[in-house]
């Protein structure tokens, strides 16, 4: 799986999954752009050093590489960084949004500053270097988009409201660029890894967190990020394992209108949630489309 001839730009790449994104890139041929803003785990701080050490590796190896210490939160910036990118290589064929911050807190002892520092981390950050790269890829017909997602967003976890919700957004915003980048060659997936890194300490035991090497996790981006890639799909890895998560719709029934209507749907919602014949729909349009046909098929006349 090569990346000769490629230029990839990954976020927060100074260390943990972002590194062994950019790493691993670089050795399958791609120019790596090396974003960190080298702060700690919970934003504060700031500097070069951790993305320099990086490219430093990469050229160790035989690679080509350069370091941006942008944080993704500050659109000019970001700017900055993409045309750094294109002024040095040319294009951008991948973006790994891979930057993020953590500010765990239950809900009911967290400060709306936190929340939304997070959200503006991960979902402005990703918006921005989305909106950076797009007129690039537009233009030369091809792109690779990797979204970070979490399990914390597609599935809940305990003190992550914050995080969940920002990762979550990733995933609408995935849906949409993909379709509105399908005709430029633009595929855009999204990745929930699990994986031992700084984010991660503290939150698993020793025996769980050896068995999460960042570098387990590797294997589903390359796939992503690849020219032979899918576009909207989850990919979800760690451990060395991989799986795929889905948005689903059920069948669902057709109630009416009416003043029972709530207790009916109360009644019947087993029926409702029932999954058999579910589907993965194409777009959100999908929904509205099932909705009205069951409504027609209701009114139909029978003969």
């Amino acid at each position: 799986m090569s990346f000769e001839g490629q230029v990839a730009i990954v976020t927060g790449a100074g260390g943990g999954l972002g590194r062994e994104h950019a790493l691993a890139l670089a050795r399958r041929g791609a120019k790596v752009l090396v974003n960190d803003l080298g702060g700690a785990v919970d934003g504060s701080g700031g500097s070069v050093s951790a993305a320099q050490a990086v490219v430093d590796e990469i050229k160790a190896l035989g690679g080509e590489a350069m370091a941006n210490g942008a944080s993704v939160t500050d659109w000019v910036a970001v700017q900055a960084m993409v045309q750094q990118a294109v002024d040095a290589w040319g294009r951008v064929d991948i973006l790994v949004n891979n930057a993020g911050i953590l500010r765990d807190k239950s809900f009911a002892k967290m400060y709306m500053d936190d929340f939304r520092l997070v959200v503006e981390v991960h979902l402005m950050g990703a918006v921005h270097c989305c909106k950076a790269v797009w007129p690039h890829m537009q233009a030369q017909n091809y792109g690779r988009i990797v979204m970070t997602t979490s399990s914390s967003g597609l599935y809940g976890n305990f003190g992550q409201s914050n995080y969940g919700a920002a990762k979550m957004a990733q995933v609408g915003l995935m849906q949409t660029l993909a379709i509105e980048g399908a005709k430029y060659g633009i595929h855009v997936n999204a990745l929930a890894p699990t994986a031992a890194t700084r984010m991660t300490e503290g939150l698993m035991s020793a025996e769980v967190l050896a068995a999460l090497q960042p570098e387990a996790v590797v294997p589903a981006m390359l796939v992503l990020a690849h020219a032979s890639a899918p576009t909207r799909t989850i990919l979800c890895a760690g451990a060395g394992s991989f799986e795929a998560a889905h948005i689903t719709l059920t069948e669902g029934i057709h109630i009416g209108l009416g003043e029972q209507a709530p207790e009916l749907l109360a009644e019947q919602l087993a029926q409702v949630c029932d999954r058999r014949n579910e589907q993965v729909p194409q777009s959100g349009s999908a929904q509205g489309t099932l909705e009205v046909g069951k409504a027609l098929a209701a009114r139909a006349p029978t003969v």
